[in-house]
């Protein structure tokens, strides 16, 4: 079993950055692919970002290439995501998420364990 704990979300200004968290615990996760996924209110979950096991590959949604930047470091068992000029529409709640194999297709169960999310609000 694994647990996942994002962190690091919060309220930033249009244009702010923020880095989110993702520290898993109860058995590693340094061989699997790690995602990213959020859910805005009033909309489905939808993929942002994805890392292979050792961080060389990553994929990310449309709507936030070139903005978003995701990375690992599995000797603390943890995964990142750098967030740059973030937008309004950038508002919901993260989740990470351990994948059965790594790439940007996305549906539920692709995903072994998640976590419970964090809170990102981003105001015009």
């Amino acid at each position: 079993q694994v647990q996942l704990v994002e962190s690091g979300g919060g309220l930033v200004q249009a244009g702010g950055s923020l880095r989110l968290s993702c520290a898993a615990s109860g058995r590693t996760v340094s061989t699997y692919a790690m995602d990213w996924f959020r859910q805005a209110p009033g909309k489905e979950r939808e993929f942002v970002s994805a890392i292979n096991w050792d961080g060389r590959d990553t994929a990310y949604a449309n709507s936030v290439k070139g903005r978003f930047t995701a990375s690992r470091d599995n000797a603390k068992n943890t995964v990142y995501l750098q967030m740059y000029n973030l937008k309004p529409e950038d508002t919901a709640v993260y989740y990470c998420a351990v994948a059965r194999h790594y790439g940007r297709t996305f549906y539920q169960g692709k995903y072994l364990y998640w976590g419970q999310g964090t809170q990102v609000t981003v105001s015009s």
